[in-house]
């Protein structure tokens, strides 16, 4: 059965965006080589799509009866910085073999400057034996989603869209536009590529600055958390971060001087960029550090410590794991010689390095035996004011805590 919308890859941007669309009554068909990924909806949410017509299929010829195609496929940074862009490649390839005059191909994933011209389009063409912006219509959208947010979500978060051509970016116009609210028109697809650039870019650099502050304020006796509160009641020029145990998530820091190919952006880097991963990355230590003080100010040893880690998703109330620093964190206290066991309500059994940790089941039996409890992710579930009554020591990275319960990163 044809349909109006293929949605390439059901990971954390795919699903979402195919639920949207069917929300919208678009007829959508899911594919995916694997299982779908996306932990943000739930079990339920996926089988009310499925009754409003949605499919999820691994046939790729499924992809040829569509008039859009969106790719959502995953892009990670590799060890060298540069983005792996083989799951765009791969989605490419897939949907050339069967693709069609006048269908709209949109990318979506997270991509630098040029990747949808300079990487997909080639890809696309040679696949095809079509041509971008004459036969058929190539577009890019940076992706805004914020999962487990109540307040902004597809429908209601004005979307960008930059095309090959001026016909490209109304074609993709006007798909987005019976799915949200508003649509802004990129001048065009390097544009709409270096929103996702800025808009990434700017969250990492911001909570940079507030994990630096986080260090220095505990250093001199000040409590950043008073601070902030007090700050964010400026009207103009200043919107509040926060810190935390690392940066976790989807929204990677992409830097330009790190592209994964032949067309290599020219000029500087973007050091700010760069310095604000570094500062990030140094968090899970710097709790650490503060662990092992902490311990050593109550008369004990990180050796043989027994340590409580408090959520280890990347978001509060949700159960994805991407780019969490708990797993970081907690390979590090079993390098110091303590024995870690976690407690999330989200998240059934964990394992670090390939080893299962052990799961408190009784939340606040497990923070009296802790020797240190660690709340490395705020689930609405806890009670952090009962939580300290029954810590013997609690080191709260998120500044959830009301203020003189627990220490504070």
């Amino acid at each position: 059965m044809p349909a109006d919308l293929a949605v390439i890859g059901l990971g954390h941007l795919g699903l979402p965006l195919a639920q949207a669309a069917v929300a919208a009554g678009i007829e959508t068909v899911g594919y995916d080589s694997g299982p779908a990924t996306d932990s943000s909806l739930t079990a339920a949410e996926i089988r009310r799509m499925s009754a409003a017509g949605f499919r999820i299929t691994t046939n790729p010829a499924e992809l040829g009866r569509v008039r859009t195609a969106v790719i959502c496929a995953p892009t990670q940074l590799g060890a060298d910085r540069a983005l792996d862009l083989s799951a765009i490649g791969e989605a490419g390839d897939t949907l050339a073999a069967r693709l069609r005059p006048h269908t709209t191909v949109i990318l979506e994933s997270a991509a630098h400057p040029g990747v949808t011209e300079d990487y997909l389009r080639p890809i696309l063409e040679a696949g095809s034996g079509l041509r971008a912006g004459r036969d058929f219509h190539l577009a890019y959208s940076p992706s805004r989603l914020d999962p487990g947010n109540r307040t902004h979500g597809i429908a209601n978060t004005p979307k960008v869209i930059g095309g090959l051509t001026p016909a490209c970016t109304e074609s993709a116009h006007a798909f987005y536009a019976r799915i949200t609210e508003k649509v802004v028109r990129a001048r065009g697809l390097r544009e709409a590529e270096t929103v996702q650039l800025l808009e990434t870019n700017y969250r990492h650099v911001n909570i940079a600055l507030m994990n630096e502050m986080a260090v220095l304020c505990h250093d001199i006796g000040v409590d950043l958390w008073d601070v902030i509160r007090c700050a964010e009641t400026k009207p103009y020029g200043f919107q509040a971060f926060r810190p935390g145990p690392g940066v976790g998530g989807h929204g990677i820091p992409l830097d330009p001087t790190y592209l994964p190919h032949t067309t290599r952006t020219p000029g500087h880097p973007l050091r700010m960029v760069g310095l604000a991963q570094e500062i990030n990355t140094r968090m899970p230590q710097y709790v650490i550090q503060r662990s092992a003080t902490l311990l050593n100010e109550h008369g004990k040893s990180a050796r043989g410590a027994r340590v409580l880690l408090l959520g280890v998703t990347y978001k509060p109330d949700l159960a994805d794991q991407e780019g969490s620093p708990a797993a970081e964190i907690a390979s590090r206290l079993i390098d110091l010689g303590a024995l870690i066991s976690y407690h999330d309500p989200y998240i059934s059994g964990w394992r670090v390095r390939d080893r299962p940790v052990p799961r408190a089941e009784s939340l606040y039996e497990a923070a009296a035996n802790a020797d240190l409890t660690i709340l490395l992710q705020h689930h609405r579930t806890y009670d952090l004011q009962g939580l300290a009554v029954k810590a013997q020591l609690l080191l709260d990275t998120r500044g959830a805590s009301p203020a003189g319960a627990a220490h504070r990163l």
